[in-house]
């Protein structure tokens, strides 16, 4: 029901009522809200592309009608680990999409180590619409670095290759990075739920701001205003992102971009592609990030236009789509 009133506010804040759909196939009568359940398996079957985002949908009988299913990977390492390990019903599974995307986008290249075993890999990039984050203002006097982070997900899709542990994990990268505010002489605040006791006590102690998350992240309208009202973002990335090399990039980043807020952000290798030529700064020790921080403080309107421009140029939504599909041969 929560899932459910969400999806109706957001389709009748951005004109789409009547076009929407939630089904909860995990419920015995299989209901549906929105669309009726027999529109659906009609999508189903007429639907030019079908989007898998992050593998998260299961095959069911009616969505395997189409020849049109589309994965698009979220998260770079694991699913390639596993096929190089021979798990057949990962295999299977990437099989049955027309055509595999990674927000990774190194995969399938030699940047990347893991074997991809003749499955090809597009690269594609987190889509957004400029539009909704554009903001003519500047940041208010004292505002700070910011970022919207989990760092409860220890042990969810930890992985082992070839005698490495590859974490999905900011922490492990975090603490590497505690003294990042003192060393550049800039206050961050971390936007999250800290777990650990010791671990918050670090951060207090190392100049960190740490605000409780739940009222940023359970409204978009909050969410964007916390993105467009901050001075920019520092962030690190997933262990797994930055050991394997993978070129991936944030969708919350690329947000804070298109609102012309400049990011410091872990490498992740993505700088194959874009990046560090002003607006985005991909740091791989804490004396890089004490030079953004200089570098964004001593022209901060050069780098929060190339921030824009960046987003524009990247990220748009009606680029990012259309590419994918037109790669799909949709």
């Amino acid at each position: 029901s929560y899932a459910a009133r969400l999806l109706q506010r957001l389709a009748a804040e951005f004109g789409f009522e009547h076009q929407w759909a939630f089904c909860a196939r995990y419920l015995p009568q299989t209901p549906t809200v929105g669309l009726t359940l027999t529109r659906i398996r009609e999508l189903y079957r007429e639907a030019h592309a079908i989007l898998n985002v992050c593998g998260a949908q299961e095959f069911n009988e009616d969505l395997l009608t189409s020849d049109r299913l589309l994965y698009i990977e979220s998260d770079p390492g694991v699913a390639q680990i596993r096929v190089d390990q021979g798990d057949c019903r990962t295999v299977d599974i990437l099989r049955r999409h027309r055509a595999l995307f990674s927000f990774g986008e190194n995969v399938g290249t030699s940047a990347f180590p893991v074997p991809t075993h003749g499955l090809t890999w597009w690269p594609t990039r987190q889509p957004v619409v400029i539009d909704f984050w554009k903001t003519n203002r500047a940041p208010k006097a004292g505002a700070l670095l910011t970022t919207v982070a989990n760092l409860n997900t220890a042990g969810k899709k930890d992985i082992e290759w070839r005698g490495e542990k590859y974490l999905w994990n900011k922490t492990a990268e975090l603490v590497h990075f505690l003294s990042a505010p003192a060393r550049a002489g800039e206050a961050f605040e971390l936007a999250t739920t800290v777990e650990e006791q010791q671990l918050a006590a670090a951060l207090e102690r190392n100049g960190w701001c740490l605000r409780a998350v739940e009222a940023i992240s359970i409204d978009h309208q909050r969410y964007r205003h916390y993105i467009r009202s901050s001075k920019g973002e520092f962030t690190v990335a997933k262990d797994q992102y930055v050991r394997l090399n993978t070129g991936w990039f944030s969708d919350r980043s690329a947000c804070y971009l298109a609102a012309g807020r400049p990011v410091i952000t872990q490498e992740t290798g993505f700088t194959k592609h874009y990046g560090n030529a002003g607006g985005v700064f991909a740091f791989r020790s804490l004396a890089d990030i004490v030079e953004a921080v200089k570098m964004i403080n001593a022209d901060y309107a050069h780098h929060s236009r190339a921030a824009c421009a960046i987003a524009r140029e990247v990220f748009a939504a009606d680029k990012v789509l259309s590419s994918l599909l037109d790669r799909a041969g949709i």
